[in-house]
């Protein structure tokens, strides 16, 4: 069965919900297809972090700087719950671009796992690090750390390259009338929207399998 699902590297609720989908899947002995899909919270982003997330949040949302304070400390328990290290709070904010840009050259290897490391790697240095993840040689180095070769992470950096292949991704969400993330479409016909618990998402995900296989 295969679990198609869009996220982007500077959304909480993302980061939540990979951490609340590998606890679904744990223990569940069916196999799984995985495929992230681009979607960028934000296309115009800029290169460099120009303010902190705090009033970033309040401006976006249209609340005081102390109710955004509040609602980044609800979201990042959240994130701490599943046992992340999840510092919020202090994210410096960029164009995720490159960060989507990336992770499409690991998925062209199709080695599952090497994919997978390059999306943790990108979430902890955006929410645990707090690095920002329009920086070249920020991404040069988690492309290395991943396991990706060196030489083609600095050329895809140099260039445009998957640059349609993330629009796409973004194009097919706005057609199937997805406008927020995370999103999971679970053997293109079961929907999760949002950050579910990891039971829920789980029996979901088991439903969606017996169907399959009856």
């Amino acid at each position: 069965m295969k679990i198609i699902y869009w996220s982007d590297y500077a959304c909480p609720y993302c980061y939540i919900g990979e951490a609340r989908l590998k606890k679904a899947l744990q223990g569940l002995d069916i196999p799984v297809e995985l495929e992230m899909k681009s979607f960028q919270l934000d296309i115009t982003a800029p290169k460099k972090s120009n303010g902190d997330t705090q009033t970033r949040f309040a401006n976006k949302y249209g609340i005081s700087f102390a109710q955004a304070g509040v609602q980044i400390e609800v979201i990042s328990r959240m994130g701490r719950s599943e046992g992340l290290d999840f510092k919020y709070a202090t994210t410096l904010f960029t164009n995720t671009m490159d960060a989507h840009r990336l992770t499409k050259l690991a998925q062209s290897k199709n080695d599952p796992a090497l994919t997978e490391r390059v999306i943790e790697n990108l979430f902890k240095a955006y929410f645990s690090d707090n690095r920002e993840l329009a920086d070249l040689e920020i991404l040069q180095e988690i492309g290395e750390k991943s396991g990706l070769n060196s030489l083609e992470v600095k050329n895809l950096l140099a260039s445009k390259q998957f640059e349609e292949d993330v629009k796409k991704d973004e194009l097919e969400a706005f057609e199937r009338g997805i406008h927020g993330v995370p999103f999971y479409i679970i053997n293109d016909k079961h929907t999760i929207s949002g950050t579910m618990n990891a039971e829920g998402m789980r029996e979901i995900i088991r439903q969606a399998y017996n169907e399959n296989v009856l």
